[in-house]
């Protein structure tokens, strides 16, 4: 199976169906420039935000946006990075997990509904998982897969191998495709009261 290949429309289609039906929120989009101005109108002014590691954010120009102050975000990883004091960066770290929104992406769809993310260090998967009050993920299609079993095989054939390639090439880091933990996020139940979104995109973005 080709994983960089983009998904047929009807497949786009009919998985943000299935993932409407678990309850996650989906929009379908054309290109990169409208997932980007969908996901400044999505973040009100003066919200905090955290950002997991993610390709397809530095992309799309997410990540520029939110490290030159725009729309006065509250940027909570670089909060929690530039943080020297032990203390404080503990508190940092508890409200990058609850922070109001959280913002990346996934590294597999499937065409009925489940979505798989894998992490290192399991960072984002708390927020991902529940302590982030709105969670968004901006997809590229290339990422939809008809199984689960797949969807797993994407994962541990395809994106951590690319991964460490990177690591290893452009940044001189090896290990970087370890995987540390995987999510399989099947439904999001409204009476937990949070909202969880996918922006799919009918481009190729990320691994």
């Amino acid at each position: 199976m080709d994983y960089s290949k983009l998904a047929s429309d009807s497949s786009v289609f009919l998985t943000a169906e299935s993932l409407s039906r678990r309850g996650i929120i989906t929009e379908v989009l054309n290109t990169k420039a409208e997932a980007l101005t969908r996901l400044q109108a999505l973040i009100p002014p003066g919200a905090g935000v955290s950002t997991a590691a993610s390709m397809t954010l530095t992309e799309i120009g997410f990540e520029g946006l939110l490290k030159a102050g725009a729309n006065s975000w509250v940027d909570l990883k670089a909060r929690l990075m530039t943080e020297k004091d032990p203390a404080k960066r503990m508190e940092t770290r508890r409200a990058f997990s609850s922070a109001e929104y959280i913002v990346g992406s996934v590294h597999a769809v499937v065409e009925t509904g489940e979505v798989v993310v894998v992490s290192q260090t399991g960072s984002q998967v708390a927020p991902y998982a529940f302590s982030a009050l709105n969670v968004i993920w901006v997809v590229g299609a290339q990422k939809i897969v008809p199984s689960l079993e797949d969807a797993l095989r994407r994962v541990r054939e395809y994106c951590s191998p690319a991964v460490e390639k990177i690591g290893i090439e452009k940044l001189g880091r090896p290990g970087m495709g370890t995987i540390g933990k995987i999510l399989v996020f099947e439904n999001e139940l409204v009476y937990v009261g949070r909202k969880v979104r996918m922006l799919l995109v009918k481009e190729v973005l990320g691994i």
